[in-house]
């Protein structure tokens, strides 16, 4: 049978990709990728202000096509304009809000903590991704040369960076070291850290002034060591502001821990997911200190991919 055929929209940014690729695999797509440009002052114009017109984004070169998946506020007006002028049956699908009538796409995949309804929304726990469990396997053993060679248990703590939400100041990255380092000197933890794109790089090296030499830093964003550190570590902390990683840590079974830090405005929707993830046993709060308990791995991507395939070969 042949492969369905895909295009990605996104704004280029990496939690954006995650999602759509994460979609697009696990729907067994072939697929491209291409970044959304808005042309002149639609930059600046929501959605739902906006015409449905190839006049508001740049041009997307593309072959035949069957479905589009798309993500991000700049992506909306290309997929409807695309859906509508193609001359035949296309699926549209938007991950998160897009803003603008529901109706203009076949399904809507939105997390439970953006209290988004409708008929053809798919409300998932968390955010969607790429990560799958034979990626996570596979990596196991990439830390080897990295990690100490001793008795210890790994605790991988991973890092965000700043948003609007959050403030990566000195005195609140040191605040999660302390508490970090209290708890991996109390249960004799090795700890791994590891950054992501969004990680400042000063954050990083005053995590190796701290920790000094005892423990494994990774100093530069490395997916395969990202990967690996899920599959050997008995713990997980994650820092608040992504609930992207939160979520793929989830698909582990692993206990997560929630590095907490003030925000510096109203950040209800993490919250809400913070709640959420809480209330169905994956998540606690760092400083409720070190336990073991189980939960049943988190797989969002390929519950609503099932779904949407359902709906696609009927």
């Amino acid at each position: 049978m042949t492969k369905l055929k895909g295009i990605l929209l996104t704004e280029g940014m990496h939690g954006m990709i995650s999602q759509v690729e994460g979609l697009a695999k696990a729907l067994d797509i072939d697929f491209t990728h291409h970044k959304v440009e808005l042309n002149h002052i639609w930059k600046f114009i929501p959605p739902n202000l906006s015409p449905i017109s190839q006049n508001v984004f740049k041009k997307i070169n593309h072959d035949n096509f069957d479905v589009i998946i798309s993500c991000g506020r700049k992506s909306v007006i290309p997929s409807i304009h695309l859906k509508n002028t193609a001359n035949k049956k296309i699926f549209n699908i938007h991950i998160q809000d897009p803003k603008v009538d529901l109706n203009h796409f076949d399904f809507i995949v939105a997390p439970e903590h953006d209290s988004i309804i409708g008929k053809n929304v798919l409300n998932t726990k968390g955010a969607i991704h790429y990560l799958t469990e034979s990626m996570i396997n596979e990596n196991k053993d990439y830390l080897n040369s990295f990690i100490k060679k001793d008795y210890r248990k790994i605790l991988t703590l991973i890092i965000g960076g700043p948003t609007k939400y959050y403030d990566y100041s000195n005195e609140n990255i040191k605040q999660i070291f302390s508490s970090l380092n209290e708890l991996i000197k109390k249960n004799n933890f090795q700890l791994v850290i590891i950054p992501s794109i969004r990680t400042p790089k000063i954050t990083i090296q005053f995590a190796k002034e701290y920790f000094e030499n005892n423990h494994t830093i990774i100093e530069k964003v490395d997916k395969k060591a990202y990967l690996s550190a899920l599959a050997i570590s008995s713990h997980i902390v994650v820092t608040c502001d992504s609930s992207s990683m939160i979520s793929e840590a989830a698909l582990t079974g692993k206990p997560i821990y929630i590095a907490n830090i003030l925000p510096k405005k109203n950040d209800k929707r993490f919250k809400k997911f913070r709640n959420l993830f809480r209330n169905l046993n994956i998540v606690r709060n760092l400083s409720e200190g070190i336990k073991i308990w189980h939960y049943e791995k988190l797989d969002e991507t390929n519950r609503v991919a099932k779904i949407i395939k359902q709906k696609i070969n009927s």
